[in-house]
């Protein structure tokens, strides 16, 4: 379960949002509903934290994939563009394999996202 505001932070225009241990059916709304709220705020790059997360199924694939869809709507009509990125470590491979690193830079730590001044869809991790 997400709560508390240890899961969500704001600095400088960017977000980073902490996902939990474990996403799956019994929490990927939850997760969704933070990522889209973090999402509707504007922030220039929207960080998803999944350093911590070691294990996630296809809700937790999902919630990823629907934030990633929210802000390119969002960022046909916004002053203000977001742009996401994602840490992961444990859950990598599943990343890898649905391709979500070719729509959302992966990179290995919340500190090399946040150090990043512009990437593009094949993110650091792949490089």
């Amino acid at each position: 379960m997400i709560t508390g505001d240890d899961e969500l932070g704001f600095s400088d225009g960017r977000a980073v949002v902490r996902m939990p241990a474990e996403i799956d059916v019994t929490n990927a709304y939850e997760v969704s509903q933070r990522l889209r709220a973090a999402a509707r705020r504007g922030p220039s790059v929207l960080i998803i934290d999944m350093s911590t997360t070691t294990f996630c199924d296809s809700a937790g694939v999902q919630a990823i994939i629907d934030a990633y869809n929210q802000a390119e709507v969002r960022n046909q009509s916004a002053v203000t563009r977001t742009q996401l990125r994602l840490v992961a470590n444990a859950v990598l491979r599943i990343i890898t394999l649905v391709g979500i690193d070719q729509l959302i830079p992966v990179y290995p730590t919340v500190e090399a996202a946040l150090a990043d001044p512009a990437s593009g869809p094949a993110g650091s991790m792949g490089e």
